[in-house]
C-alpha cells in the first residue's frame, strides 16, 4: 500500500491510502442523495482490507492524488447533482484533512436503494 510521506525540519509525517479512503468515505455519505457506499471491484488483496478500502480506491504520488469513490445513490437521488457534490466534499475534506491535493475525484454509481443499507447487508 502506497503511503504519502511528509517532511520537515521536525520530523515527518506518513498517511497512509486508508486514511485517506476513511476521509473520503466519510465525505460522501454526507452528500444528499448517497445512500451507502458501494463495493469497488476487487482483487485478491482487496478481500483483505478494510470497508472503507473496498468503497474508495486511492492512487497517488508525491504531486497528485486520485480517489474513486463507489456509491449506492438513494433512489430519488438526481444522479449528476449528488456525483458533483461527492466531487467537491471529497475533494475538500481530503486536501483539508490530510494536505494532499487531490487531481480527480471519479464517482462510480452502482444500483439505486430504496433505504440505506446497514453495515451487516454491505457486508453480503
Amino acid at each position: 500500500m502506497s503511503e504519502q510521506t511528509y517532511k520537515s525540519t521536525d520530523g515527518s509525517c506518513i498517511i497512509s491510502q486508508q486514511v485517506i479512503a476513511t476521509i473520503a468515505c466519510n465525505a460522501a455519505l454526507e452528500v444528499d442523495g448517497v445512500a451507502s457506499m458501494a463495493q469497488r471491484p476487487m482483487n485478491l488483496r482487496g478481500m483483505v482490507q478494510s470497508a472503507d478500502m473496498r468503497s474508495v480506491a486511492v492512487t497517488s504520488n508525491a504531486n497528485e492524488t486520485v480517489l474513486d469513490v463507489y456509491v449506492h445513490p438513494k433512489m430519488d437521488a438526481h444522479i449528476p447533482t449528488m456525483a458533483e457534490a461527492i466531487q467537491t466534499a471529497v475533494k475538500t475534506a481530503v486536501q483539508s484533512m490530510a494536505g494532499s491535493p487531490v487531481t480527480k475525484v471519479n464517482v462510480h454509481v452502482a444500483r439505486a436503494l430504496a433505504e440505506p443499507q446497514t453495515t451487516e447487508q454491505q457486508a453480503e
